[in-house]
């Protein structure tokens, strides 16, 4: 469970001043990811607004930020180049997809983001940092050779004053201080560098979306609501499994995945464009000692307190100084460390990592992670496989036993079925599950074929320590079987308790 723990005057100034330096992140991204999509500014700083604030009240990840994303913006902007008249829908999009990923947190499925494996989740960061890396030169282009030059002194600048900041005081997130730091001396000497520019706006306001009088419309809307509700369900809780071990704390995936939904179907009519977890922006929060509400609260309060009163200040922030504190979370976010665990680790799980990391960073976040956990368990499944074997020995009687060992499903029933020599096999035969696991239906059919192979051979045949769904099956040759009323124990790998 998440430790909330007291706030006192100090945490408060912590995750205020974090929540800050979030919003001045928050600007940038949303106005880019809009842009990405195809749609006003405005539509990516509301988004950014609402999801963060209700999610962050009441999701079940404190210190996670949400907001405008870019895989999600990456699907909206191939929708509309392919459909341009879709794009009137946008908003009906953005509340089928929240409706989806509540459905996904009533179901309880979140618990399934337990069930990724390790080398996906390297992948996914390492991935995941590189996008982020390769997004930051997108700022540079249409740039003369004198602007890019002052842009990198003030890029090295900001990333220095995060790392060495630290070492001389906390007071202060050392990313807010490089932000502004960076900003006075460009304005004071007057350097010809890009600024956030102008995000002035008012309130939100509430609309119904319009809808499709084209019937033939509904199935892509529909479907592309189900990709962008896949999507940033598995970036919200990747995220929130990474910030989980940072901050060795547990969050809440199913409590998640309900507020995600909320939160969009909420911006979907208030003129949003959709969201979703923001791994840059949740590391700068918890780099920043960001690890309550407040902090994810603060940064959407900050955030519309620019839209509508702040912008004059705002627009002058240089990209620069926000390129620089990007660059530093990519240098956090990146798991260094892959190169000596390649060294060490499995080739299969080597291999998952790599193919991940270059699937996110070419395609997509969801197509990565669906890639790798099929990987993983296609290895798995071959691995276990090859692990089905049997102890065989003759009792005083001359029946003969199998003691079986490993796991028994639909990758292992040709090794399951070449331990059994069923014409040289005495008349008594006993066969023990009591080291072996029955895992699937694959597993019964082969069990259910072995016992008629014995049956007409008119052998008798003894089956121990089997599970009640086998013996059910096994039911029809109960004449020529004895099975013992033992059942096998029964494991849960994830249940409701563990999503939350």
């Amino acid at each position: 469970m998440i430790q909330a723990g007291t706030l006192d005057k100090k945490s408060i100034k912590r995750e205020l001043l974090s929540g800050l330096t979030v919003a001045l992140a928050l600007v940038p991204e949303a106005i880019a990811f809009a842009l990405v999509a195809g749609v006003d500014p405005l539509v990516g700083l509301y988004a950014a607004f609402i999801i963060g604030l209700i999610t962050s009240a009441f999701g079940g990840r404190p210190g996670m930020i949400s907001g405008a994303t870019g895989a999600l913006a990456v699907v909206l902007a191939e929708l509309f180049h392919g459909h341009p008249e879709t794009k009137e829908y946008l908003f009906l999009i953005v509340i089928m997809m929240g409706i989806f990923q509540m459905i996904f947190g009533f179901f309880k499925l979140g618990k399934l983001a337990r069930l990724i494996p390790e080398p996906v989740m390297f992948g996914f960061v390492n991935g995941l940092a590189i996008v982020i890396f390769k997004a930051q030169f997108k700022s540079f282009e249409g740039m003369n050779g004198s602007q890019i030059g002052v842009m990198a002194v003030v890029i090295a600048s900001v990333m220095a004053i995060i790392f060495f900041l630290p070492k001389i005081t906390r007071a202060v997130p050392p990313a807010l201080a490089a932000i502004v730091i960076a900003s006075i001396a460009v304005i004071a000497l007057k350097l010809d560098i890009p600024t956030v520019g102008s995000i002035a706006g008012g309130l939100p306001t509430f609309g119904l979306p319009a809808l499709p009088s084209d019937s033939t419309l509904w199935p892509l809307l529909i479907k592309t609501a189900a990709i962008m509700a896949a999507v940033g369900l598995i970036e919200s809780l990747m995220t929130l499994t990474l910030i989980d071990e940072i901050t060795a704390t547990r969050g809440k995936p199913n409590r998640e995945s309900v507020a995600q939904g909320v939160a969009n179907v909420l911006t979907g009519l208030f003129g949003g464009m959709g969201g979703c977890a923001m791994i840059g922006q949740s590391m700068i929060n918890v780099d920043s000692g960001g690890r309550r509400r407040l902090s994810g609260v603060s940064a959407s309060l900050f955030l519309l307190a620019f839209i509508l009163f702040g912008s004059p200040v705002i627009s002058q922030i240089p990209i620069a100084a926000l390129i620089g504190v990007m660059f530093m979370v990519v240098i956090g976010t990146f798991e260094w460390e892959t190169f000596n665990v390649l060294k060490k680790i499995p080739r299969s799980d080597a291999f998952v990592i790599l193919v991940v990391t270059v699937v996110t960073v070419f395609t997509d976040l969801a197509l990565a992670v669906f890639a790798g956990v099929i990987i993983s368990a296609l290895v798995f499944a071959w691995e276990s496989a090859k692990k089905v074997s049997a102890s065989v020995l003759v009792r005083a009687d001359g029946a003969k036993e199998y003691d079986l060992h490993g796991s028994i499903f639909f990758a292992s029933t040709t090794q399951f079925k070449a331990i059994f020599s069923v014409e040289q096999d005495p008349q008594e035969v006993y066969i023990d599950f009591l080291d072996a696991r029955v895992h699937d239906h694959s597993a019964i059919v082969a069990i259910g074929n072995l016992t008629e192979s014995y049956q007409k051979a008119g052998k008798r045949l003894h089956l121990l320590h089997l599970s009640e769904d086998c013996r059910l099956l096994l039911t029809n040759a109960a004449d020529m079987i004895e099975v013992n009323m033992n059942e096998d124990p029964k494991y849960h790998v994830a249940d409701d308790a563990i999503g939350g």
